[in-house]
């Protein structure tokens, strides 16, 4: 299976041998073609957004004005702050002058003149290796004002890197537009989207990592040859990062619609000690989890995880075996939301809180039997009245977990546990009453 995001080609990260491998031949020829017909290639190749909501990129792009007195921008998501999903890191590391064509093409093809990567703050490492291979872009000609001789062409563009603060609400689209302008990563309320009111009130678009690395070999080799790879609905190969309870955790570039139990068992080597699998997480940890007991015929694509009741997300598989403790596990998961929520909308604000203190208190010993239905009336009422999918990312781990694992959870807790009473007189604030009068 040819691999187009990570190709196994030595020391494909630096520049020469990246061009010796026929880099930035598609930018050439893109640069011949109309901004109409690229934007067409990438429609009908049917590449959808690598990021988590699996939109199409061509659609997306076609969305930008085609005239407009403002300048146009580019921002490539690569905040990667979703635990679970370790994928666009490996582009920074193994091949960052394909990322750096696809901006090119990108940026030619909605008209736009300044892009921006946009990487997470804790990524020190992988910040330092894409600088340099920019560094090295702009020293050869093939960034900047000199792709005007470089290609023979009149347009030119400009790549910088934004460095996050740290902030898992940045890797949403609006947020992470505040915090490129050097404000607080607050979520925008939209409509205005993006395209039409974005940086600095300019039209914007934003693109993951992973796709905007496609988008090189679609113009070299054809949308078609691009979309017969995979799922006809959702083509192309993914990198899959695969952790948890694994023989051979780490990411892995396959097609789409590979079968999940294939990943885990064929790639990742299966499960230490040949355990049963409890639990699997398929795209990053804000995604509904599946039973293991429900994972034989789920394919890895956006149709198909969806009719299994969950999403393709980052395509971050999390998997979990026989002896995990799944009340730990979504303890932990609600804390992170819980600290990353930014506070703006008041349902995530609180409900996040709300979730940690009625896991940890399962956790410790000291839930009641209504602290499950609890758990699931309080995610639903943050879900949907959030400005932004943090609300979502919060709920949906706590809301399928304990319907689809609430065996786990009511075992967890106790018919004897007494409620002390909240808001009474401050006199009698320490009282304590049994549960069933406290539902009286």
């Amino acid at each position: 299976m040819e691999k187009i995001v990570l190709p196994e080609i030595e020391n494909f990260h630096i520049l020469d041998v990246f061009v010796e491998n026929g880099g930035f031949t598609a930018a050439k020829k893109a640069f011949s073609q109309s901004t109409d017909d690229i934007i067409d290639q990438v429609k009908k190749s049917g590449l959808r957004g690598r990021g988590g909501a699996a939109f199409s990129a061509g659609l997306k792009w076609s969305f930008m004005p085609k005239t407009t007195d403002k300048p146009k921008y580019l921002c490539i998501n690569g905040d990667e702050s979703e635990p679970g999903s370790f994928k666009d890191r490996q582009i920074f590391e193994y091949n960052p002058h394909q990322l750096i064509e696809g901006i090119l093409i990108t940026c030619y093809a909605i008209g736009a003149k300044t892009a921006y990567i946009y990487i997470r703050g804790e990524y020190h490492k992988w910040i330092k290796l894409m600088q340099k291979a920019l560094d090295d872009a702009y020293a050869a000609g093939y960034v900047g004002e000199a792709m005007k001789e470089k290609f023979g062409t009149e347009f030119f563009c400009n790549i910088y890197i934004h460095k996050g603060a740290g902030a898992y609400i940045c890797g949403e689209e609006s947020s992470l537009m505040n915090s490129v302008e050097g404000k607080r990563g607050y979520p925008r309320v939209k409509p205005p989207f993006p395209a039409q009111n974005g940086l600095w009130g300019c039209p914007t678009t934003i693109n993951n990592v992973e796709t905007i690395t496609n988008i090189p070999p679609i113009i070299n080799k054809g949308w078609e040859w691009f979309s017969k790879i995979g799922e006809p609905k959702h083509p192309g190969t993914i990198l899959f990062g695969v952790s948890g309870h694994v023989n051979k955790p780490g990411v892995y570039e396959l097609p789409s619609g590979t079968l999940l139990t294939d990943i885990i068992y064929n790639y990742a080597g299966g499960v230490p000690g040949n355990k049963r699998i409890l639990c699997v997480i398929p795209g990053g940890s804000s995604m509904p989890p599946l039973r293991g007991d429900q994972l034989e015929g789920v394919k890895m694509d956006a149709e198909s995880l969806r009719a299994a009741g969950s999403a393709i997300g980052t395509g971050g598989i999390m998997v979990m075996d026989e002896d995990t403790d799944l009340v730990k596990v979504l303890a932990r998961l609600s804390h992170f939301y819980h600290h990353e929520s930014c506070g703006q909308c008041t349902p995530c604000r609180e409900g996040t809180g709300w979730l940690e203190k009625i896991l940890k208190r399962i956790l410790a010993g000291n839930g009641s039997v209504s602290d499950v239905d609890l758990l699931i009336t309080v995610a639903n009422q943050i879900e949907g009245n959030t400005i932004c999918a943090l609300g979502e990312a919060a709920a949906w781990p706590v809301r399928f977990m304990v319907t689809r694992f609430r065996d786990y959870f009511e075992a967890r807790v106790s018919k004897e546990v007494n409620l002390q009473v909240a808001n009474k007189v401050h006199s009698m604030r320490e009282t304590a009453r049994p549960l069933a009068e406290v539902k009286n």
